[in-house]
């Protein structure tokens, strides 16, 4: 599953470089994506010749990548190798974002519903926590779970110690007589959670819709190039209506998306469970265009400031404009990142 990192270093390459050239017209795009329940859809897109058919309908032609690190696959994108890329709403602020690249999040295709949690070690009362130790991936989403997990019960990571463990090794930590608490996500947590005496003290159905897992696009390019938004949305809500039929297609769909993420339609289907999939684009377009959205990215916006994300000319979490369609939080002449409905309306109204 992806590793929810968030890897700043890029902002300062990236504030070397000389301004780029405003996007131009062009017939051919790269996107990429990395394993997750959320993104699978796009592998399957690609491999059923979804995502060609509305290329195709557009003149157009968009190759689909798959780049294993997902780190590295937001990186390639922030440097200008891929004009869209699957990454977390935190991620796409702090680090294309704080790097100056203006981006747009095209296709908003689900938030995490218990994906990801906080689990302690023969303690079930969250306020267990004051004092321990806590294993998780630092200044991931992860981390963010934890910050809010930790001002639901008048906590703050004052009164924790958080202990940077790679995602590969946090299983194996957990295990250990030493570790007594950790963060994850899942296929991880489900690993964690079976472990005898873990209990989930805190998971993201408690802040929903604030782990948004999105498709994200490079704004001058999608500016220049609408038909390469049209044709993208047009195939994700086609690969949506594939995935979630109860029929013999949808099953297969499924099964094929949980091989392809190293488990089986029963992992599969457990993980859509706890996830808030946006199958119809008339929900994604009710939850973009709600209040709350601007309010959530404030608390990503605030978090990342604190933990020195936005770069090291923010002065405070407005610095970077964020534009959603109930209002921008931030910096109004600093916008770059944008919450845009239009091409979600488009599919919902059955205008593509």
């Amino acid at each position: 599953m992806k590793p929810r990192i968030v890897f700043s270093l890029i902002v300062v390459f990236l504030s070397l470089m000389p301004a780029l050239a405003p996007a131009a017209q062009r017939s051919e795009f790269r996107v990429c994506w990395s394993i997750y329940v959320g993104w699978m859809p796009w592998g399957l897109g690609q491999q059923r010749g979804i995502v060609k058919k509305w290329a195709d309908k557009y003149g157009i032609e968009i190759e689909v990548v798959q780049i294993n690190d997902y780190i590295e696959s937001i990186n390639q994108y922030t440097a200008g190798k891929y004009d869209g890329c699957t990454m977390t709403n935190m991620d796409a602020l702090t680090i294309p974002a704080a790097g100056g690249v203006d981006s747009t999040a095209l296709i908003v295709g689900d938030f995490s519903n218990g994906n990801d949690a906080v689990v302690l070690k023969n303690q079930s009362r969250l306020s267990d926590i004051k004092g321990q130790r806590v294993n998780l991936v630092e200044l991931s989403v992860s981390h963010y779970l934890l910050a809010r997990a930790l001002e639901s019960v008048s906590l703050t990571e004052r009164d924790i110690k958080v202990v940077n463990t790679s995602d590969a090794d946090l299983v194996a930590a957990y295990a250990s007589d030493t570790v007594t608490a950790a963060v994850t996500w899942n296929p991880l947590l489900a690993e964690i959670a079976a472990m005898p005496g873990s209990h989930k003290v805190f998971d993201s159905a408690d802040i929903p819709g604030e782990i948004i897992d999105l498709m994200v696009v490079n704004s001058d390019v999608l500016d220049a190039n609408p038909e390469f938004g049209k044709a993208l949305t047009g195939a994700w809500y086609e690969i949506m209506a594939l995935i979630s039929a109860g029929d013999e297609r949808g099953r297969a769909a499924r099964a094929a998306m949980g091989a392809a993420s190293g488990t089986d339609l029963a992992g599969f289907e457990s993980q859509l469970a706890s996830t808030r999939m946006f199958y119809r684009a008339a929900a994604a377009l009710d939850f973009v265009n709600s209040a709350r959205l601007r309010q959530t990215m404030k608390y990503v916006a605030d978090f990342s400031f604190q933990h020195g994300l936005l770069g090291d000319g923010a002065a405070d979490s407005r610095f970077i404009g964020i534009e959603t369609p109930s209002g921008v939080y931030g910096d109004s002449d600093n916008i770059k990142l944008r919450f845009n409905p239009l091409f979600m309306r488009m599919a919902a109204e059955g205008a593509l």
